[in-house]
């Protein structure tokens, strides 16, 4: 398989891009779902918030990546061609969901800073972004808080739609995701 995107399928370098984001995304998940399960203060509960972080953080970073491929490389042709609408709703999709992966580990940075705790990333220390102030950290908490809760939703109907066209429409946009059997 070739590495670079062609007019009929994604490469390997986007398809790997692709499904490494989704790993991420379950481990920045699960995270942030497991430190429920431990009292506050706690260690594990402190050190799931921060692998939380560090894993969002690795999710910035791939999507700039994503982002520098899918500007420069072709997006292969779905066949058969859907109607309009189909393909302007995928390009929606599409935006949204990279609004959820550059705003959310901004988001949290941000909430980081505001909240005057330190910002880490494997082993390094961040640059603060903004002044410490408690409410804005609130603010910033509930928004980050409510993407959270959209991103589940737009990950769902990203994955549904796949399996909706490779299942119903017989089409080839998810094969052009999927590793080669070659």
């Amino acid at each position: 398989m070739n590495w670079r995107n062609s007019t009929d399928r994604y490469g390997s370098l986007s398809i790997g891009l692709h499904w490494l984001m989704l790993l991420l995304f379950v481990a920045v998940y699960g995270c942030i779902e497991l430190r429920g399960y431990f009292p506050k203060g706690s260690d594990p509960r402190e050190a799931l918030k921060v692998w939380h972080f560090m894993l969002g953080l690795s999710v910035f970073v791939l999507a700039a990546l994503r982002l520098l491929v899918h500007l420069t490389a072709p997006v292969p042709r779905i066949e058969p061609d859907p109607p309009v609408w189909q393909k302007r709703s995928a390009r929606l999709m599409h935006l949204a969901l990279y609004a959820l992966m550059i705003g959310m580990p901004l988001a949290g940075w941000l909430l980081l800073s505001a909240a005057g705790k330190p910002i880490p990333f494997f082993g390094l220390h961040l640059p603060v972004l903004i002044g410490e102030s408690k409410n804005l950290a609130g603010l910033i908490k509930e928004i980050h808080e409510i993407g959270g809760t959209v991103g589940y939703f737009l990950i769902g109907l990203h994955a549904a739609a796949a399996l909706f066209h490779h299942y119903f429409i017989h089409d080839n946009t998810l094969r052009r995701m999927l590793p080669s059997r070659d």
